[in-house]
C-alpha cells in the first residue's frame, strides 16, 4: 500500500525514493564541499543548498548520490524540465478510480517529509515560476505551500538538497533571488586520466582493457582541446562497440572498427579527428590555435593503443589476464 501522511487534514501520498548506486570515484574535494553544505553546526544553523555546476554527463547528480549515501540518508531526485509547473514540484492532484481527487506529494516533498535528500536535477531548465514556489524553501523559512492542496509543508530538520546546473545554452536564467539562495556553487571537472579509467572500468568490469584505454585516450584529448565530450559519451561509445562487436560471433566485427563506428554514431564523423574540430570550434569562437602537444589524431599514431596499431588478433579480453594474476 503506498505510503501517506496527513497535513491539516489533507491526506498526501508519498513517492518512492531512488535506490541506484552512486559510486563517486576521484574528485574526493567536491564530494567533501558538498558534505560541508549540508551540516549543521549549531542548534542555530541552517543546512546550505547548493548549485553542482558543470558540463553535461561527468556526473553532478552521482555526486549528490554519494554524498546521500554518505550521510545514510534516503535520495530523492526530481528531474526538472522546462514545462515544470509549480504543482509538480510540489503537490499533484490526481483523479482517483473512485472520482475523488488523491494527493500525491513530489519526490522533493516527499523528502521534506521523510527527512531525506533531494537533489533537483537540470534546475536551470525551470522557468521563473516554479522556481519562486521553492523561495521560502530555500531561506530560513524551510516550506512550501501548496496551492492545490491548501496547505503548508514545513521540511524536517534531516531534509537537505541540492540543484544540479548543466553549462549548456539550453536553459533558463535561474532569477537572482533565487541563485541568492542557492550557495555556493560548487564546480564539477572533468576528471583524471587515472579517475576516467576508473569510472569506465567502474561501469563496465566486462570491458577488455584495450577498449578501455583506447576510450580513456580520445576522453582525455578532448578534455585537453576544450570539446565537450563526457564521460558518459565514452561509456556510451564502449557500450556500442561491445554490442557490435559480439553481435555476430561467426563473424566477428574488428575492434577497431567497432571503435570508431561507435564514435561517429555517438558523436558523429568529425570527432575522430579531434584537433580538426578544436580547430573548427575555435574559429567559431574568434580564437586561431589550438592546444600545442597533440597529435593529429588524439594520441601519438605510433602509441600501441592507437586504432592503427591494434591487429585482428587483439580481441580486448581480459581472461589472458586473469590467467596471470593481473586486474
Amino acid at each position: 500500500m503506498a505510503e501517506f501522511v496527513d497535513i491539516d487534514g489533507v491526506r498526501v501520498f508519498l513517492g518512492k525514493p531512488d535506490a541506484t548506486d552512486g559510486e563517486w570515484i576521484g574528485q574526493r574535494e567536491v564530494l567533501k564541499q558538498l558534505l560541508a553544505c549540508w551540516l549543521v553546526v549549531d542548534r542555530r544553523d541552517l543546512p546550505l543548498a547548493p548549485r553542482i555546476v558543470g558540463m553535461p554527463g561527468i556526473g553532478k547528480t552521482t555526486l549528490g548520490m554519494a554524498a546521500a549515501q554518505a550521510r545514510k540518508q534516503t535520495l530523492y531526485i526530481h528531474q526538472c524540465t522546462a514545462d515544470t509547473r509549480p504543482e509538480d514540484l510540489l503537490i499533484t492532484p490526481v483523479l482517483a478510480e473512485s472520482g475523488k481527487i488523491v494527493y500525491h506529494a513530489s519526490p522533493l516533498v516527499t523528502a521534506m517529509i521523510k527527512g531525506g535528500v533531494c537533489i533537483l536535477d537540470e534546475g536551470n531548465r525551470m522557468n521563473e515560476k516554479s522556481w519562486a514556489s521553492l523561495a521560502p524553501l530555500l531561506d530560513h523559512r524551510r516550506y512550501v505551500e501548496s496551492i492545490v492542496a491548501g496547505i503548508t509543508v514545513p521540511a524536517h530538520p534531516d531534509f537537505r538538497c541540492a540543484v544540479t546546473m548543466n553549462e549548456d545554452e539550453s536553459t533558463f536564467e535561474v532569477p537572482d533571488y533565487i541563485q541568492s539562495r542557492l550557495q555556493p556553487t560548487l564546480a564539477v571537472g572533468y576528471p583524471n586520466r587515472q579517475d576516467e579509467l576508473a569510472i569506465l572500468r567502474y561501469h563496465l568490469p566486462f570491458a577488455g582493457e584495450g577498449m578501455l584505454n583506447l576510450t580513456v585516450e580520445f576522453l582525455q584529448a578532448a578534455h585537453g582541446l576544450k570539446l565537450d565530450f563526457s564521460t558518459r559519451d565514452g561509456l556510451s561509445i564502449l557500450r556500442y562497440a561491445l554490442k557490435r562487436m559480439a553481435q555476430d560471433p561467426k563473424n566477428p566485427l574488428a575492434a577497431d572498427e567497432a571503435w570508431r563506428e561507435a564514435v561517429v554514431r555517438c558523436l558523429g564523423e568529425e570527432a575522430l579527428n579531434l584537433k580538426e574540430l578544436a580547430q573548427r570550434k575555435l574559429r567559431t569562437l574568434g580564437g586561431s590555435a589550438v592546444p600545442m602537444g597533440l597529435g593529429d589524431f588524439f594520441f601519438d599514431p605510433n602509441d600501441p593503443l592507437h586504432p592503427d596499431q591494434f591487429t585482428e588478433d587483439d580481441d580486448f579480453d581480459d581472461e589472458d589476464d586473469d590467467e596471470d594474476g593481473q586486474s
